[in-house]
């Protein structure tokens, strides 16, 4: 399968460019940079050194990718981004590299990245995620698989969420959002109760949904400490791999993050 380049793209002489690549006018692609097969990058997007993006993603008009980290404390070390296979990326998407920190920013496969969202450097964002448009994640910030997240939230830096949670629109995430928990708010950033709807559309049985429920009640309705909460969470629940997954969210915070506590409804 042969590789389409239109004659107004500038491609680095270094740049790696596997089978079935298409770029469009007007696109830069700079020295160091790997793109795997079939990846369609449409006119003006920017790809800097340092980028390594899996097969068969689209990139959009007006992505930049790969430049600088926004980091006063970024000294030209040199970095990476990593884009995995099949990920979408809409129009005017900048994903910054990594810095000293982590070495790099790291996007998985099978993503959805809509229109003018910006990640920073040493965020790292798992698959089957969708990020609405106009979505902005400071510095290091952690998503895990099959979340989603509404169109422009600002998640602050540091700021982990969760495998299956979601985020509302126009919401300030500063804080931890939990496996499997739904959050929201600008004035005052809360959570909302499970990701029930999206929990049944990826498959969960309603006796997983239960014993998740159960769990965050425990957490945070019981009135008990939140570590007298995960003990009990540990002796009185089944150790289904959710509960595991639950214990070791709330138990692997180095940054000095904080709950919202009630919780559910």
């Amino acid at each position: 399968m042969q590789s389409t380049i239109h004659p107004t793209a500038v491609i680095g002489q270094s740049a790696i460019l596997g089978e079935g690549v298409t770029v469009g006018p007007y696109s830069v692609i700079e020295d160091d940079v790997e793109i795997g097969d079939g990846t369609a990058i449409w006119p003006h997007v920017h790809i800097a050194s340092g980028a390594r993006i899996g097969s068969s993603c689209r990139i959009h008009s007006g992505a930049v990718l790969a430049t600088e980290p926004q980091d006063l404390k970024f000294s030209g070390e040199k970095t990476w981004l990593y884009v995995g296979d099949r990920t979408v990326i809409r129009e005017c998407v900048t994903l910054n590299r990594g810095t000293k920190a982590s070495g790099k920013t790291v996007i998985g496969s099978d993503n959805l990245i809509m229109a003018y969202v910006h990640a920073g450097h040493d965020c790292v964002i798992g698959n089957h995620v969708v990020i609405a448009n106009s979505v902005q994640f400071g510095g290091h910030c952690e998503v895990g698989d099959y979340a989603v997240i509404g169109g422009l939230t600002g998640v602050h830096q540091f700021v982990r969420i969760g495998r299956f949670a979601m985020v509302g629109g126009i919401a300030r995430a500063s804080l931890d959002v939990p496996p499997f928990v739904m959050a929201g708010g600008h004035d005052s950033f809360r959570y909302e109760g499970l990701n029930a709807i999206g929990l049944k559309r990826r498959g969960f049985t309603s006796e997983k949904i239960t014993l998740i429920r159960d769990a965050y009640r425990l957490l945070f309705q019981s009135g008990l400490l939140l570590a007298n909460a995960l003990e009990k969470v540990k002796s009185e629940l089944p150790q289904e791999p959710e509960i595991l997954e639950i214990l070791d969210f709330f138990a692997s915070g180095t940054h000095g993050r904080k709950f919202i506590r009630p919780f559910m409804k």
